[in-house]
């Protein structure tokens, strides 16, 4: 990777502080369907379709905000910990950073290509709203696993 697409090693800090709230937040918001009342606001919205209505474009929707600021959370965070160098960032932190990147691409496709044969209906406009986290969290894990992996296997080698 050209390391100088990558943010300083102090944004991974500010990057989990955002990424583990919105995490938990948003399981919490999907298995209890919990929503703020003080985030229940009129927006701005480009386009706009109720399940059985007509399409509304460039209008402005009362809707509740408490989902939409979990997804932000958890794609800012993700993108400031998942672009953020190492401390000791080096050829071999590239060649991790780029497989575990290929590797979670593979992997979402495949979940994604599982999805496409076996999930209908709502459920599968769940598995495709949850699909749009899920190439960055299976980065963030596994190149957070290798790199934990090749620490305890090569402690004392700087």
């Amino acid at each position: 990777m050209i390391k100088n697409l990558l943010l300083p090693n102090r944004y991974k800090w500010l990057g989990w502080c955002l990424l583990l709230p919105g995490l938990i937040a948003g399981i919490i918001i999907t298995a209890t369907d919990y929503e703020a009342n003080w985030l229940s606001m009129r927006m701005f919205s480009i386009a706009n379709q109720d399940l059985l209505g007509f399409a509304r474009y460039f209008t402005f929707t009362k809707v509740n905000f408490t989902g939409t600021l979990a997804g932000i959370l958890i794609l800012v965070g993700g993108m400031l910990v998942a672009f953020s160098r190492e401390k000791q960032e080096d050829e071999f932190i590239d060649r991790l950073r780029l497989s575990s990147l290929m590797w979670a691409v593979v992997v979402n496709y495949v979940l994604l290509l599982l999805a496409l044969l076996f999930v209908y209906g709502m459920s599968f406009f769940h598995v495709m709203v949850y699909n749009m986290f899920t190439v960055l969290l299976i980065f963030i894990a596994r190149f957070n696993y290798l790199l934990y992996k090749n620490n305890k296997t090569a402690p004392d080698e700087k």
